[in-house]
């Protein structure tokens, strides 16, 4: 009988000293790693991609304040632009675009004029009227009439510009040519002041006939 009774106490189930959590348990260490790992992994991967996208957005796009009176009405002082560093890379220059560019290649000092002539173009100014080949421009962006004369007529791998403030604008009446490789890009939009924000975009208001 002693030694029945020994046998049943060796066979009884030995029970775990202490607590052991389910693997269900939402409050175990095993499921609270794999959590912290993700939210570092997703907050790495959203900054690196805001980064990614800063990098690009900067290639392609720059963003100009206004400081002078140069391009009233069209463009009013402390006004914030988009500019478009590729639009000459992959397309060329048109009538009436408004372009920023290094004033005579100073990359210190930035411009902002809308191109008026073309390479191989004649402009003429007189009587308040801005004709290019011979052909009147329509132009109802600007402050005032032109109080200027002059005859150009544009170079190779040049533009004539000028500001729509015309008679208070440091420009190609007075300076020359602006050489393509000083363009930085073309002025795209206004976004600020927000009341303001808008395309800079004039497409059949400027009338010129191509070079012959």
């Amino acid at each position: 009988m002693e030694q029945n009774e020994k046998t049943n106490e060796h066979n009884e189930p030995i029970e775990t000293v202490g607590s052991t959590l389910s693997p269900q348990d939402p409050a175990t260490p095993a499921e609270e790693k794999p959590k912290t790992k993700g939210f570092w992994r997703d907050l790495f991967e959203t900054i690196l991609m805001a980064l990614v996208l800063f990098v690009i957005l900067n290639a392609v796009t720059s963003r100009v304040k206004v400081f002078n009176v140069s391009m009233q009405p069209t463009l009013k002082q402390g006004y914030l632009l988009l500019v478009n560093k590729m639009a000459y890379k992959l397309g060329e220059p048109k009538y009436g675009d408004i372009i920023v560019f290094h004033y005579n290649g100073d990359k210190q000092e930035d411009y902002i004029k809308r191109v008026i002539g073309l390479p191989g173009d004649k402009v003429d100014i007189s009587g308040g009227v801005v004709r290019v080949n011979g052909n009147a421009l329509t132009e109802p962006y600007i402050m005032e009439v032109p109080n200027y004369s002059g005859s150009w007529t544009v170079p190779a791998g040049k533009l004539f510009v000028l500001g729509d403030n015309r008679n208070h604008s440091s420009d190609s009446h007075q300076w020359g040519f602006v050489d393509n490789s000083w363009v930085v890009g073309k002025a795209l939009l206004i976004y600020y002041p927000f009341d303001s924000v808008g395309l800079l975009s004039i497409d059949g208001l400027v009338r010129a006939a191509p070079a012959q």
